[in-house]
């Protein structure tokens, strides 16, 4: 595919060199700087100065000023020309002689002994060291083919003389030859080769015929080359003879190449062809005819036909690659663009190429192609706020973003890409909300986040997405002035209120919210938003918005509005929740909340505090109250229900007041079971199963009682419970009463015959029982008691065992002798022993006598040692003490 990359501008026109002379014509040139040097085949060297000239339309002309022309008196044509810069010299080849001219004067320059001048005879072909390996910079080095014998000559060349380095000789007659370096790349008669000429190791590229064609053998860089091979390539080569950049594919018949980084430039004899080095794709194609010569010069592609001379100047980059953009060639101008880094300064290159990036991506973008273009935009890292400025009304009024100048892309906005169409209109929205989500946080979108979190709102609320929800529950900027406007149209007004309380707003939002739950607005995100609002009150920390609206939740629901309160801290940290006190005040007008709430102190937190205890005791009984004497008469299951709370507490707590609770039930026949559990309370046992046994009749009850009220007494406690409840079923009753207590006293013999004393029980039986009545109760008896003795005879061994074990620990411990001397510290002071005079210690740890009596005297006055330390005055320290049998 075709591109622009240069245009042909005359340098030298015909008139200029040679004026009326027919038969000259151009046979080499050589530019230096603004210096154009021209040699003919009449024997001259013309000296232009070329200088650029702008036209108006921003072109670049060349205005060429003959300086001088000069005839070099050997009558054939000036073959070749070379600069040296550094030595002001131009080094010519004519009639196979290699001689130093003055660029300035033109004059040749004689030689340093003073024959003849500085020459080289009998040379077919040379060229310069574009690599020199001699650190003199006042000297050049020089690759000379010889036309006599098979060698190549390495001169190094002065301002004044020449000085041979090295001849190599080569297996055939070399034609046209580069060097770089070390390293020699020669045409010869039948293949290219490069030769290395210190160490003579050398290459074989591939087969060539230099009589068919000419060969081209082109140094494009560091020890690369550019060289004409069979079937119309252009093959790269570098100094190992490996190819690391694909061929172009040139025509048969060129004549002449040259390198303008990314291009490779090709002459034959009617075109100018042009092709990439990045892609190998012809470029462009410029017709020119009897062209001869091509040659680049510090990056300036000259041209010669044999009348004149043309400069081929390469359009500016960024004008090419807007060239292929222009064209929808992304690819093509992303390969150019990074093709060309290497000839472009860092920071210019980056936002070159950011640029190219964004611009690809919104062609892509036109064409529909999402997922590219989300690419393009990620690697360029466009700005999103360019993307957004393309859909309508999504960018915030307050937004200061204005587009790039040049702009990036021809659209106006969203309805000029889609034209009408509906489709590309929501694919295009689809997109924004994937590329916004994908660059949201990150280093890119960070001066846009107002912009982008705003924009990401309004697509969500407008395509009812399921992430509006995610993006309110994170850590967003969208502007609420903006934002609210649009989430009411699309009726979004849980997300509203998430809005509101991301600003700061929660009372707008608890308003918001309120009203969605009564049915004043419609929004269906939430099926739950009472649960919500309530859990949002449960983990408030402002009490005010708490005392508020717990008001509207208790009345909506008292059971879920008391988790309010119930589900809040209840750690050891209280700051900033509410007081138990206030809270149960506030809750006075809820009956069913309060209750409710009580429960959870009393019940799930444990608290032990009186006041909450006896308020719920008292809203139990009255509940129980309430259902005794409502009419018609409740449900069984309920006044059941009821009357298991009331005595479940009752039983298992000790802080309500008994005495309040008593007067309340006094005279209530009803819930004598209750009179009886508050009896219990005041440890009134006997009145508590006088009500149980003689007004309920309840026997079972009383059994129940007696376990409850012994179980954290002890067994001697239970024991005379029962045997208060067991007096009192022999003692009361007549008729047949008095057979149900007989039984009853039989049955809780029966069954708690261990907890009895046998003795008083058979004291107290009627004589009349059968011993078959009583046989499991004393069977009972009988065990209870065998199995007393024989633990407590049990427990009596092994504390005689015990004791002997202790007597002979003693016994060793009296035997064992203890070391005193003046190396050995006190354990008391630590310091060492100066005298015998000494304790020990249990373990056998010897102590300053001082140390031990004043240690004792620094304990509690009603504590002393179980018996007296043992003093040794023996006058040796270092002799051997028994211990005495009392230790400390």
């Amino acid at each position: 595919m075709s591109v622009k990359a240069f245009e042909l501008v005359p340098a030298v026109e015909r008139d200029l060199l040679m004026g009326d002379k027919a038969r000259i014509n151009v046979e080499c040139i050589e530019c230096c700087g603004k210096h154009l040097y021209i040699g003919t085949n009449d024997c001259f060297i013309h000296h232009f100065l070329l200088e650029e000239v702008p036209s108006q339309k921003g072109r670049i002309k060349y205005s060429a000023q003959k300086l001088q022309q000069k005839y070099l008196g050997l009558k054939k044509p000036v073959t070749e020309l070379r600069a040296a810069s550094a030595l002001e010299r131009l080094i010519v080849l004519c009639d196979g002689v290699l001689f130093l001219v003055d660029m300035a004067t033109l004059e040749t320059v004689p030689s340093a002994t003073g024959s003849g001048g500085a020459k080289i005879k009998g040379v077919t072909s040379f060229c310069m060291n574009g690599n020199p390996v001699n650190t003199d910079p006042f000297c050049v080095e020089i690759a000379v083919i010889s036309s006599r014998r098979r060698t190549v000559q390495v001169y190094t060349v002065f301002e004044d003389r020449v000085q041979l380095v090295k001849e190599v000789t080569t297996a055939e007659q070399p034609s046209v030859v580069s060097l770089d370096g070390y390293f020699l790349c020669l045409a010869l008669s039948s293949q290219y080769m490069i030769l290395n000429y210190t160490t003579g190791a050398s290459q074989d590229l591939f087969p060539y015929n230099s009589e068919e064609r000419r060969p081209i053998v082109k140094r494009i860089g560091r020890e690369e080359f550019l060289l004409a091979a069979p079937g119309g390539l252009g093959m790269f080569a570098n100094a190992e003879g490996v190819s690391q950049r694909a061929p172009v594919n040139w025509s048969e018949s060129v004549i002449g190449a040259a390198v303008c980084f990314p291009y490779v430039v090709a002459l034959d004899q009617d075109f100018i062809s042009i092709h990439s080095m990045l892609d190998q794709q012809l470029k462009q194609s410029l017709a020119f005819r009897d062209g001869h010569i091509l040659q680049d010069f510090e990056g300036k592609v000259v041209l010669a036909s044999t009348k004149a001379v043309y400069v081929l100047v390469p359009l500016p980059l960024e004008q090419q690659i807007q060239d292929l953009l222009s064209g929808d060639r992304v690819e093509e101008a992303l390969v150019l663009t990074e093709g060309a880094q290497l000839n472009i300064p860092r920071d210019r290159f980056q936002i070159l190429h950011r640029r190219i990036l964004q611009q690809a991506g919104f062609i892509q973008f036109g064409q529909l192609q999402f997922q590219e273009a989300q690419e393009y935009f990620r690697k360029g890292e466009l700005d999103a706020r360019e993307l957004i400025s393309l859909y309508p009304l999504l960018l915030p009024p307050t937004s200061s973003f204005t587009r790039c100048h040049p702009p990036l892309h021809p659209f106006a906005d969203l309805n000029h890409l889609a034209q009408g169409d509906l489709e590309k209109v929501l694919r295009c929205k689809r997109f924004l909300i994937s590329y916004l989500g994908s660059v949201r946080g990150t280093e890119a979108s960070r001066a846009a986040r107002e912009e982008v979190d705003t924009a990401l709102l309004k697509l969500y609320a407008e395509q009812d997405h399921e992430s509006l929800l995610d993006l309110l529950a994170s850590d967003n900027t969208c502007l609420l002035a903006d934002s609210a406007p649009w989430l009411e149209k699309h009726s979004k007004y849980f997300a509203l209120g998430l809005l509101y309380r991301c600003n700061g707003h929660d009372s707008a939002a608890l308003q918001l919210w309120i009203r969605v739950v009564d049915g004043e607005l419609q929004d269906s995100t939430r099926p739950d938003l009472y649960e919500y609002i309530v859990d949002f009150l449960t983990f408030c920390p402002n009490l005010d918005l708490v005392w508020r609206y717990s008001d509207w939740a208790l009345k909506r629901d008292p059971k879920v509005g008391v988790q309010i309160f119930t589900k809040r801290s209840s750690g050891k940290d209280q700051s900033g929740q509410p007081k138990l006190d206030d809270v149960i005040t506030y809750l006075e007008k809820h009956s069913h909340a309060r209750l409710l709430y009580l429960e959870h102190l009393v019940l799930e937190r444990h608290i032990k505090k009186e006041k909450f205890h006896s308020l719920l005791a008292v809203l139990y009984l009255e509940q129980v109250l309430f259902l005794l004497e409502s009419s018609p008469p409740p449900a069984p299951d309920q006044l059941s229900h009821a009357r298991d709370k009331l005595q479940a507490l009752l039983r298992e707590s000790n802080l309500y007041r008994v005495q309040l609770l008593l007067g309340k039930i006094e005279g209530c026949d009803q819930l004598l079971l209750e009179r009886a559990t508050l009896h219990g309370k005041l440890e009134d046992h006997g009145k508590a199963l006088d009500i149980l046994v003689h007004q309920l009749h309840d026997y079972s009850s009383a059994e129940a009682y007696c376990l409850w009220a012994s179980s954290s007494q002890g067994p001697a406690c239970r024991q005379q419970l029962l045997h208060l409840l067991l007096d009192l079923y022999l003692g009361g009753g007549a008729g047949e009463k008095r057979g149900d207590l007989e039984m009853a006293a039989v049955d809780l013999l029966n069954r708690h015959g261990e907890q009895f004393d046998a003795v008083r029980v058979l004291s107290v039986l009627p004589e009349g029982w059968s011993l078959q009545l009583l046989k499991p109760f004393l069977g009972r008896a009988v065990r209870t008691s065998v199995h007393a003795s024989r633990t407590s005879r049990l427990a009596l061994g092994l504390s005689r065992a015990e004791n002997l074990q202790l007597l002979h620990d003693r016994l060793k411990e009296r035997r064992k002798p203890i070391l005193v001397s003046e190396k050995r510290g006190c354990h008391l002071c630590h310091n060492t022993f100066s005298c015998p005079d000494v304790v020990c210690l249990p373990g056998a740890i010897p102590v300053h006598t001082h140390c031990i009596a004043h240690r004792l005297s620094d304990s509690a006055p009603n504590t002393h040692a179980d018996s007296t330390p043992s003093k040794h005055t023996d006058s040796t320290p270092n002799k051997h003490s028994t211990q005495n049998s009392n230790h400390t």
